[in-house]
């Protein structure tokens, strides 16, 4: 997905148009908010809304703030971390 060569921002961008991680932040909501599959289905966040959950996650107004703050880059680093280990159990 990401390399050396693209900025973070790039990375991020490319990140929350994946309808897999869209797929992960619906399985974090319903595990955070205990709902079920039923109460909130696959697909519910679109792009917009995981570039939205990115820059409330990251602390940032601007998805380019990442290649500014490096606690923002961490955790957006983070963010990816999880999402990779999810994709690995959830989607093989």
């Amino acid at each position: 997905m990401t390399t050396d060569r693209q900025s973070l921002a790039q990375q991020a961008g490319m990140l929350c148009n994946l309808p897999a991680f869209g797929r992960y932040l619906d399985a974090r909501a319903r595990r955070d908010k205990g709902l079920t599959r039923e109460q909130l289905p696959d697909g519910t966040h679109n792009a917009e809304d995981a570039a939205d959950a990115m820059r409330r996650a990251c602390g940032v107004e601007s998805r380019a703030d990442l290649d500014r703050d490096e606690q923002a880059a961490a955790m957006f680093r983070r963010i990816v971390a999880d999402f990779g280990r999810w994709k690995r159990r959830n989607e093989a």
